[in-house]
């Protein structure tokens, strides 16, 4: 019997299990991947969820590894709209972290390797779950076939937008398919920007890049139409033509094209059973919220599944809070993403004109810090 199964080893499911472990938690994490992933996927880590890894003194060792985005810039036309400075978000991180996701997953998995040993389990796939009035009974195959059956007073469903932990409890799920399609790429950093975020506000659609570690950038590029096979040399041409940055499509390391879409769950808890990060909400990633949300679900979620292990029952009032703060956060970092959308989406040369006024004159007013702290994700 353990206090908690977390099912789901990716940065979310990881994040949960280790903050149960520090809590003294008995947990178990069930992964169906058998190997670690090596893709740099969501690079941004923002300053509260920073807070969070510093409590598990791992903020540090993130912040040395990764590259603190101190300001973003929005350019268009090969001039400078307005900039943005994160300065003011945070007394301790006055940044966003660019860090490859792949890197974060690794330091997570060490710590929990260190707070509880052996936890996660990897190769085995849920395929059931029975609710009892004191326990969940969790099963799952494992990669040689076999059947696993383990009991838990909580189970945490951290699988992802298609989720298994979902599907199970009969969740339903409302979607919204956005008319967005995007291409993304890590190439050799030839910029000159540094540690800026850039955002190219062009009248063909938008072009972000970020920069990475090991000198790379990530640049994200709104098309016209979904790129079923993404080419690193047709990337680097949408970039040279929409900001004239020359971009050697060699260096590539990464390449991925994506549609964006909204989904919110009808109810994020059962019994003792809750979903969080993706399984409970997808929002679009530009913006670079995604993952962040799931780390605040988790740490929202960490007293009501303490309470719950340590009284043996679940409290309606503290899990309906807590169910009603999520989604609202949720639906808070849809709608930015929205924004983000549409701020950058192809436009006529008067509309862009207009636009582009508009935002100059915002990011040179007061209203810039209270801009910063919505990017930064500091009113999530």
């Amino acid at each position: 019997m353990h206090d908690l199964i977390v099912v789901g080893g990716g940065p979310v499911g990881l994040m949960m299990a280790a903050l149960a472990a520090d809590r003294g938690l008995d947990v178990a994490v069930w992964e169906k991947r058998e190997q670690p992933a090596t893709l740099s996927r969501a690079i941004g880590i923002h300053p509260p969820a920073l807070g969070i890894f510093e409590r598990l003194n791992l903020a540090d060792q993130l912040i040395a590894e990764g590259i603190p985005i101190r300001r973003g810039v929005a350019r268009s036309g090969g001039r400078t709209v307005g900039t943005l400075s994160f300065g003011g978000v945070s007394e301790r991180f006055p940044f966003v972290l660019s860090l490859p996701q792949y890197r974060t997953e690794a330091n997570l998995e060490q710590k929990l390797a260190e707070l509880a040993p052996g936890a996660l389990r990897r190769g085995i796939a849920v395929s059931g779950l029975e609710e009892h009035p004191g326990h969940v009974a969790v099963t799952g195959t494992a990669a040689d076939g076999s059947t696993v059956t383990e009991r838990a007073r909580f189970v945490i469903g951290a699988d992802g937008p298609r989720s298994t932990v979902r599907r199970l409890l009969g969740i339903r799920v409302s979607t919204r398919f956005y008319p967005d399609t995007f291409v993304m790429g890590d190439f050799r950093d030839d910029t000159g920007d540094e540690s800026d975020a850039i955002i190219h506000l062009e009248r063909r659609g938008v072009v972000e890049s970020f920069p990475l570690p090991s000198g790379l950038r990530r640049f994200v590029v709104a098309t016209d139409a979904m790129m079923e096979q993404p080419d690193a040399d047709r990337v680097a041409e949408l970039v040279a033509a929409r900001t004239g940055a020359a971009v050697e499509p060699s260096t590539n390391l990464m390449l991925s094209a994506f549609t964006v879409r909204r989904r919110f769950v009808e109810r994020v808890l059962g019994r003792r059973v809750a979903l969080i990060g993706d399984a409970a909400h997808e929002i679009s990633p530009i913006g670079g919220q995604g993952m962040n949300l799931g780390w605040l679900d988790a740490q929202a979620l960490l007293p009501l599944v303490a309470t719950t292990v340590r009284r043996g029952s679940v409290s309606p009032d503290r899990a309906a809070d807590y169910a009603r703060e999520r989604g609202v956060a949720a639906r808070r970092a849809a709608r930015q993403a929205e924004i983000n959308m549409a701020l950058g989406r192809r436009a006529s040369s008067l509309t862009m004109a207009g636009r582009n006024l508009a935002l100059g004159g915002l990011l040179k007013s007061p209203a810039s810090g209270f801009l910063a702290q919505v990017y930064a994700m500091k009113l999530i």
